[in-house]
């Protein structure tokens, strides 16, 4: 491991330990160069994963999507990032369980969608309405109507 101070590749590991989300680990490293610390993260490597979006495109799986999405359907609510972090980190645990290779947008929204509900009514009806493209007042009324039934 490189050091990110003096770009040496002595490093020792002084401190090993599973991260929060116990899919990683945490390791405390020091330079034996500049003797100076820092922390690196291994994240186990999965296999490559295809969307394909609802214009049957592919792309790759791309993380950053999901919490941007996430964050704009939480924005100004009372829900913490560990919340967030944790509601992504399932989503994507259930996404690489299913082994394929390819997943259809609709599955990964689905799973958003339910893990939302659970987390915050609001943040739930948010991120709905943008991913179910809600095309009028109506549209929306039923949503709403279905949540209150259920």
């Amino acid at each position: 491991m490189k050091c990110p101070y003096c770009s040496t590749d002595n490093t020792k590991v002084i401190d090993s330990r599973p991260a929060d989300d116990n899919m990683s680990i945490r390791r405390r490293r020091i330079c034996d160069s500049c003797g100076k610390r820092f922390t690196t993260y291994e994240k186990i490597e999965t296999i490559p994963l295809i969307v394909v979006k609802k214009d049957s495109v592919r792309e790759p799986y791309d993380r950053s999507k999901i919490e941007a999405g996430v964050l704009r359907a939480c924005h100004k609510l009372p829900v913490s990032v560990n919340d967030i972090n944790r509601l992504i980190d399932d989503v994507e645990t259930e996404v690489y369980s299913r082994e394929e290779k390819e997943i259809p947008t609709i599955v990964i929204g689905e799973l958003i969608m339910d893990k939302l509900r659970a987390l915050n009514d609001v943040a739930y009806i948010r991120f709905a309405s943008v991913y179910r493209e809600f095309k009028d007042v109506n549209t929306f009324m039923e949503e709403l109507k279905k949540f209150l039934k259920d």
